[in-house]
């Protein structure tokens, strides 16, 4: 491993940041465990309002899978108890005030994306199948969601373990539908779109290096970024150029099953079932077409390993003690049993 090499910074061409790999200040990357078995708070709990039986005591439910299923369904999307925004205030224009000040309403949409009905069942438990039912979850949702006018971008994420953001330990995702275009978003469009006038190339498109690759399946591939913000980040790309990931088909859902199985599976073995946060970054929903040679829709896994300070919150700046082909060639090596 490269821990005498002396620390590099690396620009990040997707999301416009500098990333400094400081090697010397970590252990050997292989040492890297977390701190917190996020899968051990659901597994003493054997019931809450997201197990099947209890479908009474959440929000009201949006839709499930299979359609026809009672209490046999594998997935349900649910309105959120608590949403961050509210469907039932109308869109208006922005306010504007002095100094730059905007206010908008805080009109949109938060579900929940129940994933299983089991509450000890998380969602690297799931079969290649199962998984891709979520995802066509996902994308069901988010054809919903596209025919209102005032949505602007649709954020799927996902919390796992506290320290990672989840309130409720049954395995869940989320969909937030905003009618604005978020600022990481913007930034990362603006980026893309920079590094294709250069190139004349997709940044996502040139971002397979033998050395960063962690595996390859038919339609996608998982690496670890040039330019990982984060310690054993992961993104899964599509093989192929694509700008928004309500386009998957059932095929390419669950062949990204297979995918986002494998890869929690070996940062579960090799980091000790760390909390984490999983994020889609797509495409706005009514991006232009002159925006769509750049945009190139991948899913961002980030084990939540170490923590955010003063020098990254002032700067923008991130330190990663772990450089990206160390933490590559250490996932690749992770043998998990199907």
């Amino acid at each position: 491993m490269a821990t005498n090499r002396s620390p590099e910074i690396r620009k990040d061409a997707v999301h416009n940041r500098w990333v400094i790999f400081s090697p010397a200040r970590a252990r050997r990357p292989s040492d890297f465990k977390s701190k917190t078995d996020a899968s051990s708070s659901a597994n003493t709990h054997t019931e809450c309002p997201f197990c099947a039986g209890h479908e009474h005591e959440c929000a009201p439910e949006i839709f499930r899978f299979p359609p026809e299923s009672t209490l046999d369904w594998k997935v349900r999307v649910i309105q959120n108890l608590y949403p961050a925004l509210s469907r039932d205030l109308e869109p208006l224009n922005a306010e504007r005030g002095g100094g730059g000040q905007v206010t908008l309403r805080g009109s949109g949409f938060h579900d929940v994306v129940i994933e299983s009905p089991a509450h000890p069942v998380h969602l690297a438990d799931l079969s290649p199948a199962q998984i891709a039912d979520v995802l066509l979850a996902y994308k069901k949702r988010i054809d919903q969601l596209r025919a209102f006018d005032s949505v602007k971008y649709v954020q799927v994420f996902k919390n796992h373990g506290a320290t990672a953001g989840a309130s409720m330990s049954h395995s869940h995702s989320q969909i937030l539908a905003l009618p604005v275009i978020p600022p990481t978003a913007s930034a990362r469009i603006q980026s893309m779109k920079e590094h294709f006038e250069q190139t004349g190339e997709c940044a996502i498109c040139q971002v397979k290096q033998e050395d960063l690759s962690i595996h390859e399946s038919s339609h996608f591939i998982s690496i670890v970024p040039f330019a990982a913000t984060f310690p054993f980040e992961i993104w899964i790309i599509p093989r192929h150029h694509s700008s928004h990931f309500h386009d998957i088909d059932p095929d390419m859902a669950r062949d990204l099953g297979g995918m986002l199985k494998l890869m929690l599976g070996k940062m579960g073995l090799q980091l000790k079932n760390p909390p984490y946060n999983m994020v889609i970054h797509s495409a706005p929903l009514r991006a232009e077409s002159t925006e769509l040679p750049f945009s190139h829709w991948f899913i961002q896994i980030v084990p939540q390993l170490t923590v955010v300070g003063g020098f990254e919150l002032g700067t923008g700046c991130y330190i990663n003690p772990v450089l990206p082909e160390d933490a590559a060639k250490v996932l690749r090596e992770v043998s998990v049993q199907d």
